[in-house]
């Protein structure tokens, strides 16, 4: 209970002080020390997504995901230059700073300016990025965009509820669950119960600092491993 009350004792929400709509992400580039995420181009990086994609040789990567396996580039390509005409994604490709590829995309998505609301989706990473640094890094920037650029409110995470590595990445990066939305929609013809994450606006100060004390260099060996896991930092 939020401890407000108004005029007639009836519990409310807290107040939101001088609050106006935000505004829309930017397409515009994200720079990190192991990734950058910049805006999707359908001629520079579809051709190097492909390729990072094919590693993943049994197609585990869209399982949960709406969209592919792709029979072929020209499959691929159609799919990549009819996402990005719709207006409700704003996609971005992950490019990993040692090889300078393009190994991944992320979106933003149901932005709701006026409430101060906007969902990270439509992740779709390459085997040369899954568990990695910079897969970290990515999220971290975008959240750091919405949170410190934006000034948004509340940052969302949703996924299949069978679908395990994606909620234990939520929790990973900090996100709060909120519920099971059963029977959410019908994807590639079965049911799919939607699970529910969120960081808001009081949680990111503490995550931020936990995201920037595991992105530094003194956080990895000299073979590039962990020492603290990100978890353990926000403790």
């Amino acid at each position: 209970m939020s401890g407000h009350l108004n005029h007639l004792g009836q519990p409310i929400g807290f107040p939101v002080e001088d609050w106006t709509p935000r505004q829309r992400p930017p397409l515009t580039l994200l720079q990190g020390r192991f990734c950058r995420v910049e805006p999707l181009d359908a001629e520079k990086h579809c051709a190097e997504l492909y390729d990072a994609y094919s590693a993943d040789r049994d197609g585990r990567m869209w399982t949960y995901l709406p969209w592919g396996p792709y029979a072929g580039f020209d499959d691929y390509l159609a799919a990549i230059e009819a996402g990005l005409r719709r207006e409700d994604f704003l996609t971005y490709a992950v490019i990993d700073a040692a090889s300078g590829r393009a190994v991944g995309v992320a979106s933003y998505l149901n932005v709701n300016p006026a409430a101060g609301s906007i969902e990270v989706g439509g992740i779709a990473y390459s085997p040369a990025l899954q568990h990695k640094p910079a897969g970290t890094e990515a999220m971290y920037l975008m959240m750091r965009r919405v949170f410190d650029e934006l000034g948004y409110r509340r940052y969302e995470w949703k996924c299949d509820s069978w679908n395990l590595p994606s909620r234990a990445a939520a929790t990973r990066l900090g996100f709060t669950y909120e519920g099971l939305f059963r029977q959410a929609i019908v994807v590639r013809g079965r049911n799919r119960d939607t699970m529910y994450f969120s960081i808001v606006d009081r949680d990111w100060p503490r995550l931020k600092q936990a995201f920037e004390r595991w992105l530094d260099p003194g956080n990895f060996d000299a073979e590039g491993r962990q020492k603290a896991s990100l978890a353990s930092l926000r403790s």
